[in-house]
């Protein structure tokens, strides 16, 4: 088994004839505490096509008809592909540049991740392997979407491991046909792609397959079953789709199984050494809570002087606190205590990104923040093998703006 085999080119998707900025939107599981930012991309977007009605935010779940939601995507599904709005690439991978919000730039490969080779289970020994724990209840609403889902939109991100970036180095010297080169809107910065096909896909794939050696493999990682692709973001997405590949495939013939559209999933490549590429760290805020003894219940269950620092805010003010252990512990032990306290004082907890973003939503009345540590990206991989997935939500590729934005599609049927 080698990086090759389990990433290929295929066929995808873009739209013909449309304003690019108000296409693409961000990943539908980002700024799930803020209807200002959605209602700002209904204003913007407006009627236009968009990624935005091919998906369902999450911040709507609980607060909207999610039924009615659900059906309108595979309405505008319909609509567009009856349109003749797409314009097809097949055999192709796209060499991917994104311009984040700071000025850096993220460069990627997509292309088809084969599911056969994927296993969100915390003890998978698979090739490609989840990073963090699922959440099991964000799992039906993904799963209802792609299961009567025509078009797959990717915002999916996975990681691979090249110190000496051989794989990005031969994508951008394969990459021919400018395909978009498009600003973002809601500060997301900008991003252009590049068609690879023909003999550069070829040589993408040696590059893949040169990283993937078993003996390089085992020089870095031992011999423990090791780890190809780490998913970096969309884990429930991914999860939602294996799920329904694992359904469907127990209806297929052995020949149907090989190239059924559902067994892949259009996925973006990013090499974990990308100088861009910063890990985030995922903050807790609870909300409609008893707040009064957050900063007290804190100072008594973190009582080291040394460890990782993290931050506990309210209204009355904010601690800084230290917890000590791996990174995975760490994480875990802080997610252990707002769980006692929600369980003790009531309320729910919601997984945000960026620090400000947290602080802010963690000040008003009847609410409480827990700021967690931050992680090193170069301890990701050893960590999965030698332990298995970090604890749910421990980290982000930094802030949300720079999340994926869904502009690409793929057919699933």
């Amino acid at each position: 088994m080698n990086l090759a085999s389990c990433f290929l080119p295929g066929e995808i998707l873009l739209p013909q004839g449309v304003d690019l900025r108000r296409w693409a939107s961000i990943a539908c599981d980002q700024f799930t505490a803020d209807p200002a930012y959605w209602a700002r991309v209904e204003e913007t977007v407006g009627d236009a096509p968009s990624t935005l009605y091919l998906m369902l935010p999450e911040i709507y779940l609980g607060r909207k008809n999610t039924e009615e939601l659900q059906a309108r995507v595979v309405r505008h599904m319909e609509d567009y592909l009856a349109a003749g709005l797409f314009r097809s690439f097949p055999d192709s991978y796209f060499y991917i540049e994104r311009t984040l919000s700071g000025g850096g730039l993220r460069r990627g490969l997509l292309g088809l991740l084969d599911l056969e080779y994927y296993d969100y289970r915390p003890d998978s020994t698979s090739p490609i392997r989840a990073t963090e724990g699922l959440v099991e209840e964000r799992l039906p609403p993904r799963l209802r979407v792609r299961k009567d889902a025509l078009l797959e939109l990717p915002h999916l991100i996975l990681f691979f491991d090249d110190p000496q970036q051989t794989v990005v180095a031969e994508a951008e010297s394969s990459a021919g046909e400018m395909l978009y080169d498009t600003p973002l809107m809601e500060g997301g910065g900008s991003v252009r792609a590049r068609r690879i096909t023909g003999e550069g896909v070829w040589r993408v794939r040696e590059a893949l397959a040169r990283l993937g050696d078993g003996e390089k493999l085992r020089d870095r990682y031992g011999d423990a079953p090791p780890v190809l692709y780490a998913v970096g973001d969309g884990n429930h997405s991914l999860a939602a789709a294996k799920r329904i590949w694992e359904e469907l495939r127990e209806r297929l013939s052995p020949a149907d199984r090989l190239t059924h559209p559902a067994r892949f999933a259009l996925a973006e490549l990013v090499d974990l050494h990308e100088p861009s590429l910063v890990f985030e760290p995922i903050h807790r805020v609870l909300f409609n809570t008893d707040p009064s003894d957050f900063l007290r219940e804190a100072g008594e269950r973190f009582s080291s002087q040394n460890g990782r620092l993290f931050r506990c805010l309210t209204a009355e003010g904010e601690v800084s606190l230290r917890v000590e252990g791996t990174i995975g512990e760490c994480i875990a032990q802080c997610e252990a205590f707002v769980e006692d306290f929600v369980r003790a004082h009531g309320g729910r907890i919601d997984y945000i990104h960026g620090d400000r973003e947290a602080e802010t939503l963690s000040r008003p009345e009847g609410r409480a923040g827990l700021l967690m540590p931050e992680m090193d990206k170069r301890d990701l991989f050893p960590s999965i093998i030698r332990s298995g997935p970090l604890p749910k939500k421990s980290f982000s590729i930094g802030p949300a703006r720079d999340k994926r934005y869904y502009l690409e599609c793929r057919r699933l049927r």
